[in-house]
């Protein structure tokens, strides 16, 4: 065994599980390729001031879960604790948002980091698919979004998650609302870094996971209550085009999320079967993002979806992927001879599409077998000595067991046609 382990909280990806990652992935990000989003990827780390400004001095991703350190140069840079702020940083510095086509659509995939408590669906390393759609105030831009991951996960099987979807005002009411909330809270029985939390931030303390806190909100007043008409109409929008799209959705008065740049449209995805850790994903909408962080006004929305968390959800409901074998077609090789012309048949299939492996370290038939029957090929191919003088190799359905002899110059047109 090595010395060394993976740091706590981590994990590693190793086959055969990464291949359901992978699929997840490609699952979440191909209706959004198909609906003109653009790949983006920005750096693992960034400037701390980009999370302070734009996530919230106030939430536990910059106070308690971020990963802050001074480089040599004397730079404070943090690992990424989420997506939204490092790709809008990107496209603003690139001046995506002056090349004259708003909104601005981008998706990525990548790892993020939080120092948190580890439990199961709760990391300090995890991986995120996400989508921002940059530059543009519509209702259908918000809709589009939510419609296209609940387009992902169904193409996945999923069918026991829930969207959660709720309105956080604008800068126009929002901050009737703020004040009213504060009001409510200094008459509670709060502790005082909840209470600090609720001058800085009142929203926050709602996200408050704890029972004790949770009873003393019962009676909270909800955000809805104080919507403006522009709000209210907005929300109204986006909730008819999900209607009318066939999206469930549940209203939820109390969802705020756990990051500040949230604006009117806020939305989570759940899964009941994951226990204390159910939501697998979320987003909405930014207006003010990008003035926070230094750029010009630029209405935005989005979301991210942990690929752990799906994966989870997908063994919660006993949804197995349908993955590709690895490797189709296995060959071994008996002989030097053998070795030569079957590699060449090896690489001669991987240039027509075909994926194939090979007989490495020079083993034994019975050996060699038992690596064919392990790596999920459905046909292998065997050749040695007799058979090349016969011009001619083995080829076996490792799914029937039945082998037949198949001309040298043939055998990579003949899998091509019984694989297809």
């Amino acid at each position: 065994m090595s010395t060394f382990q993976a740091p706590k909280g981590t994990y590693d990806l190793l086959p055969p599980d990464s291949a359901t990652y992978l699929a997840v992935r490609d699952a979440i990000s191909t209706p959004l390729r198909n609906s003109g989003y653009g790949y983006v990827e920005t750096p693992g780390f960034e400037n701390v001031e980009l999370f302070a400004r734009g996530v919230g001095e106030s939430t536990d991703i910059v106070t308690k879960e971020m990963y802050a350190f001074e480089t040599k140069g004397g730079d404070r840079l943090a690992l990424r604790p989420e997506g939204t702020a490092s790709v809008l940083r990107a496209a603003l510095e690139a001046n995506l948002h002056k090349a004259g086509n708003l909104p601005v659509k981008l998706w990525y995939s990548g790892s993020y980091y939080r120092y948190e408590r580890p439990q199961k669906g709760r990391y300090r390393h995890f991986s995120q698919v996400g989508a921002e759609a940059i530059g543009a105030e519509d209702p259908a831009l918000d809709a589009e979004l939510i419609v296209l991951a609940d387009q992902a996960y169904r193409s996945l099987g999923l069918r026991d998650f829930r969207i959660l979807l709720n309105s956080l005002g604008d800068k126009e009411c929002r901050p009737v609302y703020r004040a009213a909330l504060q009001d409510f809270l200094r008459g509670l029985d709060l502790d005082e870094e909840t209470l600090r939390r609720a001058e800085i931030n009142p929203l926050r303390v709602l996200d408050d996971k704890r029972p004790d806190v949770q009873k003393q909100l019962t009676d909270a007043p909800l955000l809805r209550d104080y919507l403006c008409d522009a709000c209210k109409a907005y929300h109204e929008q986006v909730r008819e085009l999900l209607v009318a799209e066939g999206v469930a959705f549940e209203d939820d008065a109390k969802l705020v999320r756990g990051l500040d740049y949230y604006t009117r449209t806020t939305f989570e995805f759940v899964h009941d079967g994951l226990g204390s850790q159910s939501a697998v994903g979320g987003g909405g909408r930014y207006d003010g993002l990008s003035e926070m962080i230094g750029g010009p006004s630029l209405p935005s929305v989005g979301w991210a979806l942990g690929v752990d968390r799906t994966v989870l959800a997908l063994e919660a409901e006993g949804v197995v992927l349908d993955l590709p074998a690895a490797t189709s077609v296995f060959a071994v090789p008996l002989g030097d001879e053998a070795r030569r012309v079957l590699f060449a048949k090896v690489t001669e299939l991987r240039r027509a599409g075909v994926s194939a492996d090979f007989s490495f370290g020079g083993k034994g038939l019975k050996g060699a077998m038992k690596n064919a029957n392990r790596s999920g090929a459905r046909f292998t191919l065997v050749a040695g000595e007799r058979d090349l003088a016969e011009g001619v190799v083995q080829v076996k359905d490792m799914e029937s067991g039945e082998q037949e002899a198949i001309a040298v110059d043939q055998v990579v047109e003949v899998l091509r046609a019984r694989l297809a």
